[in-house]
């Protein structure tokens, strides 16, 4: 529970909520579609977000990390549809309030990798693209960067999907289905989650989450994966690949 009665709030389409005070706050990022409702509506877990299998994560961060925070969000360019935040945070965060008015600037980067603490020091990096950043962000960027063959889990519309890349030095392969037990396994197709893990057997263990699908029409959107190389969010989502697909 945050500790002040003046509370921002930042519900945007893209990268799920943000709620913040002057010592910290929370940064939620999944796959829901309108989720969380806006205020007036009443809290509830939207229909969109049960047809489909879904991902998500929620990081706490200090106050002092979210000047960074909303650097990022200038460059995903998020669609907002619910925003609250009070004059007295518009000196520090610039961009958030510009961007609850859907006032765009001119110049933004076309991506930007940032670093991020969350408050208890575990460390986040999170990949931001803009929609001039006209590629897959795994293969062209995440994997690269971090030195790592993914295995990535996109919602995989039919016709709609990217194949496994294996062009460039590291690759990205697709994910192809899901197991939750022994007994229950769904199909990408039915999974509308975003995110990618190192190959088993590779020397970084790497998680990332975000809010782009693996497909040529999401070249041309902006939005960002927050990756980790917390262990126990690695293991959980390794266990879930049932199998994925080779490069032909």
């Amino acid at each position: 529970m945050l500790c002040s009665s003046i509370s921002p709030v930042l519900t945007v389409s893209l990268v799920g909520a943000l709620l913040w005070n002057r010592v910290q706050g929370f940064w939620v990022i999944h796959s829901v579609p309108r989720f969380p409702p806006i205020a007036e509506e009443g809290y509830d877990y939207p229909a969109t977000g049960r047809r489909n299998g879904q991902s998500g994560i929620c990081v706490t961060f200090k106050y002092n990390q979210y000047e960074t925070i909303d650097s990022q969000l200038l460059v995903c360019n998020p669609n907002i549809y619910s925003c609250s935040i009070p004059a007295t945070f518009h000196q520090e965060l610039v961009h958030m309030p510009q961007l609850c008015t859907r006032f765009r600037p001119s110049k933004i980067p076309v991506r930007y990798l940032t670093t991020l603490q969350s408050a208890q020091g575990q460390t986040f990096l999170h990949f931001a693209k803009s929609d001039s950043f006209l590629d897959d962000i795994f293969a062209a960027w995440i994997a690269q960067q971090l030195k790592t063959h993914f295995l990535t889990e996109t919602w995989q519309r039919k016709r709609q999907e990217l194949p496994s890349n294996c062009s460039l030095p590291y690759h990205v392969y697709n994910i192809k289905a899901i197991k939750v037990s022994r007994q229950s396994y769904f199909s990408s197709y039915q999974d509308h989650a975003k995110w990618g893990i190192s190959q088993k057997g590779t020397k970084d263990h790497w998680t990332c989450i975000g809010d782009l699908n693996r497909s040529p029409h999401q070249a041309f959107r902006s939005g960002g994966f927050i990756c980790t190389q917390n262990r126990n969010i690695y293991q959980a989502f390794q266990k879930l690949v049932l199998y994925y697909e080779d490069c032909n």
